[in-house]
């Protein structure tokens, strides 16, 4: 199984030499890294990847990368539900 996580690419960094990757800055929420876009070569400063160990494997649009983020925000919000309730997997108790 693969985990990509999208981010928007911020700035583009062309390899001095042929053989040199093409990197990206990419912004995921707070954090940037940096991200080969050899498997994506059209990719441009503002378009949305998904990333998987530093590699930006395909290009979203910007509707899917934020139906994507609000997933990851219900996840964190399940995750903080389970911790409150202190066992995870099962619901808090109604009060």
């Amino acid at each position: 199984m693969c985990l990509g996580i999208p981010g928007e690419i911020v700035a583009v960094r062309e390899g001095g030499a042929p053989e040199s990757p093409r990197l990206a800055v990419v912004r995921f929420g707070g954090a940037e890294r940096e991200v080969c876009l050899d498997l994506v070569p059209e990719a441009r400063v503002g378009d949305f990847v998904i990333v998987h160990v530093g590699v930006a494997i395909s290009i979203l649009a910007r509707e899917e990368a934020d139906a994507v983020f609000g997933y990851l925000e219900e996840i964190q919000a399940l995750s903080e539900l389970e911790a409150e309730a202190g066992a995870p997997g099962e619901p808090p108790e109604a009060p």
